[in-house]
């Protein structure tokens, strides 16, 4: 079982496709006894099983269905339904509107439609959506992403410590009222452009969040990451880090509790 401090683990930030040591976006999110895969981008299964096993994974939660997001779910599919795994069954997926028909889209090879919800027990959410997994809190929120239905979601212990992560978006009101206070804000820094937010616009987003921390995560190709931090950085007075793959963050820890996270044993 995990543990009951709050933390999170990057799997991957790359984008729009990964990269040699860097899956795209997912985080596996742990505290209060649960385990939750945060946005399965293409690479992160693997990168997930550094620190869990599939079985261990007590839901998944999705941002939106672009693949850089989503796509390892096709091979979660056939691994929670073909491979030695033991554990119950359906897996609560927690996603956007029209999730389980997207994925029987992709899967289905044939007249009979692939039995989805064998695998996933599929809740859509919607803005203000709240549900509890083990221990914590998650509650999310409608962000605009340029078409798509998106969300940003907001993780709670029972402690009180909090991490925000804005999946992909622009900047919006919704956005900072979810971070408000939160002791660690995940934010993407695609570039500049409907849908996404630039590394700047990450910086003010927590700044008017009155976030305690900020993370930088899908920053776009044309940016260094070091270059985002400083972008950052000129927007925002508090600390800062990217989410380099296999970090673990420790909301509510002291400062500058930025770890590698350890590989569970025989991974």
């Amino acid at each position: 079982m995990a543990s009951d401090a709050l933390r999170i683990t990057v799997l991957g930030s790359a984008t729009p496709y990964p990269r040699p040591g860097n899956a795209c976006s997912g985080f596996l999110v742990e505290g209060g006894g649960a385990r939750v895969w945060v946005d399965a981008g293409t690479g992160t299964l693997a990168e997930l099983q550094r620190y869990v096993a599939l079985g261990e994974v007590d839901a998944v939660w999705l941002s939106h269905l672009h693949a850089d997001h989503s796509a390892d779910l096709l091979t979660a599919y056939y691994a929670l339904l073909y491979a030695d795994l033991d554990l119950p069954l359906p897996l609560p997926l927690l996603g956007p509107p029209g999730t389980a028909d997207r994925l029987a889209g992709f899967l289905t090879n044939g007249p009979v439609r692939s039995p989805v919800e064998k695998a996933f027990a599929v809740e859509e959410l919607y803005d203000g959506h709240v549900t509890r997994i083990g221990g914590l809190t998650l509650r999310s929120r409608a962000v605009e992403h340029g078409g798509p239905p998106a969300f940003a979601l907001r993780v709670e212990d029972g402690r009180g410590c909090s991490l925000v992560y804005s999946g992909d978006c622009e900047p919006c009101p919704y956005l900072v009222e979810l971070a408000r206070d939160c002791d660690l804000f995940l934010c993407e820094a695609d570039g500049d452009g409907p849908g996404h937010h630039s590394a700047a616009q990450a910086g003010r987003s927590a700044a008017g969040a009155r976030a305690r921390r900020l993370v930088l995560t899908h920053v776009g190709p044309g940016t260094e990451p070091a270059e985002a931090l400083a972008l950052a950085a000129a927007e925002y007075p508090g600390e800062i880090a990217h989410a380099d793959p296999g970090l673990r963050f420790v909301p509510g820890a002291g400062r500058g509790e930025w770890i590698e996270a350890p590989a569970r044993p025989g991974a």
